[in-house]
């Protein structure tokens, strides 16, 4: 083995996750009405996607041959529990969100569209090139390419954000307007699906093909349970992205006439595990991650919990039992089989380390975006008092519990229809 993969599997299996760190802002009052929701216009996106489509006979076997076969793949032991009786999901799976072992899965590398949940791509591979106090002027330009239909946070051309209100925008909103301002920021919309393709490779998320972004449906534009879980588990490293993720509502601004103080609303946080939004009960210890839902995907949403001292990763796309909440309720279904199997089922499968993580690895990877916040987490100044420092914030409550978190975490126009918001009705 080399001594980069050690490393990896050592970091890996050591760390601890006791949840997440959400900053001060969550407690701030809001000072104007957000824009509405984006109506439901493009094809009734909350629908259920046609339940009829087959996974391919032969998928891609990275992180083990079983997740290449389709179907429930599951190696129970004595005592472990069933599998929920009732899931749709065409593809899904439940991983351990430290060692990588996978626990179970069905169609892991089924390669289906995956909405806003590409969104953690796009902040896995822009977020460390942007300082989070930078202030951007918004530009007429910027937002002209967002697509219609566009779930948004509702920017305004000539106003002045910084980066840190435009990740609160691609993350609590899914705003697609957000992502294309801080695409313009790393180099424009091209540069920056190259990036994620370069990034996603990197990552050994080789079922994921990126054309936009956003998520925004496009042809051609997939990926899969498994490479959305594998890009949470990264993405979940960085601090400012377990912040972002975990944040279940913020003031953000708002007009600006001039003489008068800024105005400010309050926006919520999409992921219903995490607020309660419309029913669900909120999952205990969930911290995240993603959500989205367009006319091409369905539903689709990867999570994180943590239940004592074990935390899981579930990704789930498309169930077909239709509805606004039934990703959720797959999604915690899974979950709590999950921390009920935890130790009395056999892995089928693993989480891969990245390419520059394991020199075997055929072909030049590419350039790592994990290797500073790797570093940076794991030396005297890395933990839970780093964390306490560095975001400066205030604990909270989120969906039941109170939160702190390590440094490090393993390695392993408003509008219609298009990843509408998933509370509207």
């Amino acid at each position: 083995m080399s001594a980069k993969k050690t490393a990896w599997t050592v970091l890996s299996a050591g760390l601890l996750f006791p949840g997440l760190l959400v900053p001060a802002l969550l407690a701030a009052p809001a000072h104007a009405a957000p824009p509405p929701p984006p109506a439901d216009g493009k094809g009734k996106p909350h629908e259920a996607p046609d339940p009829g489509l087959a996974p391919p006979e032969s998928m891609s076997t990275v992180g083990g041959a079983l997740l290449g076969k389709p179907g429930v793949q599951v190696s129970p032991m004595a005592g472990a529990p069933a599998l929920p009786g009732n899931l749709t999901g065409r593809s899904w799976i439940v991983a351990d969100a430290e060692t990588g072992e996978v626990l179970a899965a069905n169609n892991a590398h089924w390669r289906l569209p995956p909405a806003s949940t590409m969104k953690m791509l796009f902040a896995d591979t822009v977020l460390p090139n942007l300082p989070k106090d930078q202030v951007h002027k918004v530009t007429v330009q910027e937002l002209e390419g967002v697509g219609a239909g566009s779930s948004e946070v509702g920017l305004k051309e000539e106003l002045d954000y910084t980066v840190h209100d435009l990740w609160l925008g691609v993350f609590l909103r899914s705003g697609n307007d957000a992502v294309h301002v801080l695409s313009a920021m790393n180099g424009g919309i091209e540069k920056t699906v190259h990036d994620m393709q370069a990034h996603a490779e990197e990552l050994q998320a080789l079922d994921t093909h990126v054309v936009s972004p956003d998520g925004y449906d496009a042809s051609g534009q997939v990926s899969s349970a498994y490479d959305l879980t594998l890009i949470a588990r990264s993405g979940l490293q960085k601090k400012d992205f377990r912040e972002y993720c975990g944040t279940a509502s913020a003031k953000f601004p708002g007009e600006q006439e001039p003489g008068k103080p800024r105005e400010y609303y309050e926006i919520q946080n999409t992921n219903r595990l995490m607020t309660g939004a419309g029913g669900i009960t909120p999952y205990k210890g969930i911290a995240g991650v993603k959500n989205g839902n367009t006319t091409m995907a369905g539903a689709t949403f990867t999570g994180l919990a943590q239940h004592g001292d074990k935390k899981l990763l579930v990704t789930v796309m498309n169930p077909s039992a239709g509805g606004a909440n039934s990703v959720y309720e797959e999604t915690a279904m899974l979950l709590d089989w999950g921390f009920a199997a935890a130790g009395k089922v056999r892995p089928i499968g693993e989480l891969v380390p990245p390419k520059s993580a394991d020199t075997s690895s055929h072909g030049s990877p590419a350039q790592s975006h994990e290797r500073a916040s790797v570093a940076a987490g794991s030396g005297p100044g890395g933990g839970l008092g780093t964390a306490l420092g560095v975001a400066g914030g205030t604990l909270a409550v989120v969906a039941g519990g109170v939160y702190a978190v390590n440094r490090r975490f393993p390695p392993g126009r408003r509008s219609r229809g298009q990843d509408p918001d998933p509370d509207a009705p």
